[in-house]
């Protein structure tokens, strides 16, 4: 369970601080995509090379696979329900927090709820206040591995493969 430490305002600029926010959320997420098969949705391949390279090794969905969204919507729902094993969120969804991300986001919220498939976001939120001075791309994590890995482990204690 996170800490108050995990929670405090961002605004100070202290990266440790916020390496350990981002560190913290990426660490409950892995936990969960791991032990539980939470899939994790992201945009593209090299944003799924970012979070094996911080120990993913659930499933990890590319939206950005030549499928129209229907499709995909589709499948996720076929392959992982409305719920989760927890009763909670079914899907993480994981977009860059760029404005195009931001949009995307929002889209592919929308159509899950149509379908009743509760969708996870606090990741991203996490990461968008954390991590916006460094980057607004989810590929970028893998370059930030060595900042985020110790947080990230510290809130996933079961150690995943190296990559």
């Amino acid at each position: 369970m996170r800490d108050q430490k995990h929670r405090s305002p961002l605004g100070s600029g202290n990266a440790a601080e916020r390496f350990a926010v981002a560190g913290a959320a990426l660490g409950e997420v892995r936990g969960k995509n791991r032990v539980n098969g939470f899939p994790v949705i992201v945009e593209g391949r090299r944003d799924k090379i970012a979070l094996e390279t911080l120990g993913f090794t659930g499933s990890i969905e590319v939206l950005n696979r030549g499928w129209n969204l229907e499709r995909f919507i589709t499948h996720m729902y076929e392959t992982y329900g409305t719920r989760g094993n927890d009763g909670g969120p079914a899907i993480c969804l994981l977009m860059d927090w760029d404005r195009t991300g931001g949009r995307l986001q929002n889209e592919l919220r929308r159509r899950f709820e149509s379908m009743d498939v509760k969708v996870g976001e606090t990741l991203r939120g996490e990461l968008l206040r954390a991590l916006k001075p460094e980057t607004s791309v989810v590929e970028a994590l893998s370059g930030l591995a060595p900042n985020l890995r110790p947080f990230i482990d510290e809130e996933d204690p079961v150690q995943a493969s190296e990559p």
